[in-house]
């Protein structure tokens, strides 16, 4: 996507005019246009989400756990290795321990619960007004983790974090509430 740049001399102009306010509002759309430029080039879609069927959520629930530590709730904790750098998934795996996961026994969970919800997709939104990663209802409510949460992806897994520590405690809780309700 190509910006149109033919105004930009006469907005340097009007910067420098004592007074004004237009070097403020360059500086505003320069940090947009960096937040937008690191977003783009930080997301890769993932996949769609799935919604999984009772007997997967019961198979899942019921399978032997590994690695051990931070599993309480019924959900599986598995020792997961860090995603691929430069997704949104490993973003997230990287803030986990900064709210107290342990990201190698409770990455799984998230996985499970945001591949579902919104395809780790940043846009994601839904009929409900539901919108982001963590498919905040309303979307709105991420603003307290950022004036960018439409657009950041990390702002998103920020609040999405929060609120699971303090909804659920951990992400593996979040799953098992997640597998016997279809929501979180």
């Amino acid at each position: 996507m190509r910006a149109d740049h033919s105004n930009v001399g006469a907005a340097f102009a009007a910067a420098a005019l004592p007074g004004s306010r237009a070097m403020t509002v360059l500086e505003q759309a320069r940090q947009q246009m960096i937040v937008m430029n690191t977003a783009s080039h930080t997301m890769h879609i993932v996949g769609a989400p799935k919604l999984a069927s009772t007997a997967s959520a019961i198979a899942a629930t019921s399978a032997p756990t590994s690695g051990g530590g931070g599993g309480a709730g019924g959900g599986t904790t598995v020792n997961y290795p860090p995603p691929n750098p430069g997704t949104a998934q490993s973003t997230a795996y990287n803030m986990m321990s900064s709210f107290g996961f342990d990201p190698k026994t409770q990455f799984g969970c998230l996985d499970n619960i945001w591949t579902r919800e919104s395809g780790w997709r940043y846009n994601a939104e839904n009929a409900s007004g539901a919108y982001g990663i963590p498919q905040a209802l309303p979307g709105s409510k991420m603003a307290s983790s950022g004036a960018d949460w439409q657009t950041n992806p990390a702002t998103q897994i920020n609040w999405g974090l929060g609120y699971i520590k303090s909804t659920y405690g951990t992400p593996c809780n979040a799953w098992a509430f997640w597998q016997a309700n279809g929501y979180y």
